[in-house]
């Protein structure tokens, strides 16, 4: 993939590092840090993702 951040102007290439800067330290964070694991959640894949907002036809409020 070819970088085409020079033909950027001087502000836009600033936000980008800074931004990349912002998700290398949220990155460093989250692998010092790791979240519990949840206890007694839904099985199978996210239900915010695929849309699935009911269990057994019982709607689930997140």
């Amino acid at each position: 993939m070819q970088d085409n951040t020079s033909d950027l102007p001087p502000a836009a290439r600033r936000a980008l590092a800074e931004a990349a800067e912002r998700r290398r330290k949220a990155e460093a964070e989250a692998a010092a840090n790791p979240m519990p694991p949840e206890l007694g959640g839904r099985d199978g894949p996210d239900p915010v993702r695929y849309g699935d907002w009911e269990k057994k036809g019982l709607a689930i409020d997140f």
